[in-house]
C-alpha cells in the first residue's frame, strides 16, 4: 500500500508519516533524502534523527535513484521527503533536468518490494509569488509529481497546523 502525506513547511507531515508505521510488524526503513549541505540542512537532519530515535527505524540515506534503494522484502518504508529528492535529481552539475519519470518509476519499484510505503512530500505552489526560472520549474515538477503520486496512492493525507486531513482514503 502507498500512503502519500503532504503539507507545507513544519506542518507535521514527517511526524504523521512516522506515526503511520508505528504499529507496522516487521522491519521499518526510513529513507532520508536530504543531502547535508550547510548548517540549515544539518539542523534539519538532526531534528529528524531525534524525532525517529527509538522508533525502530533503520535509516538509509538515499539522495538519488530511489528505486535502487536496497530494502528488505515486505518492509515498512518511509521516504522523507520528495522535495529533497526532486531537487537532488533535478539540479545537477550538467544543468537542470526533468527527473519526474525516473523518480516515479523508482517509487513504483519500491512499492513492489515494500509491505507499506509512506511518502512524505511538500506542497509548494500556494503562495502566489513569482520566482526565478529554475525555482518555477522545480515548483511545476513538484506539482506534477505530487499529482501523479496522489493517483498512485491508496491514501492521501494533508497535514495542516499539525492536523492530518484525509484527502483520499481514511486516516489511521
Amino acid at each position: 500500500m502507498i500512503r502519500l502525506v503532504a503539507g507545507g513547511s513544519k506542518s507535521g507531515k514527517s511526524a504523521y508519516g512516522e506515526r503511520l508505521l508505528e504499529s507496522f510488524k516487521g522491519q521499518k526503513v526510513y529513507i532520508a533524502t536530504m543531502e547535508p549541505y550547510g548548517e540549515d540542512a544539518e539542523r534539519a537532519i538532526e531534528r529528524h534523527r531525534a524525532m525517529r530515535a527509538g522508533k525502530g527505524f533503520v535509516t538509509l540515506e538515499r539522495y538519488r535513484d530511489i528505486g535502487g534503494a536496497q530494502i528488505p522484502e515486505g518492509a515498512g518504508v518511509l521516504i522523507e521527503c520528495m522535495g529533497n529528492l526532486l531537487a537532488n535529481e533535478m539540479f545537477t552539475e550538467d544543468g537542470i533536468c526533468c527527473p519526474t519519470e525516473k523518480i516515479l518509476s523508482g517509487i513504483e519499484e519500491l512499492s513492489r518490494r515494500a509491505g507499506e510505503l509512506i511518502i512524505v512530500t511538500n506542497l509548494l505552489d500556494g503562495d502566489g509569488r513569482t520566482y526565478g526560472e529554475g525555482t518555477e520549474l522545480y515548483i511545476r515538477y513538484m506539482g506534477e509529481m505530487n499529482r501523479r503520486l496522489g493517483a498512485m496512492a491508496q491514501s492521501v493525507t494533508e497535514c495542516v497546523f499539525g492536523i492530518p486531513i484525509a484527502v483520499k482514503g481514511e486516516l489511521l
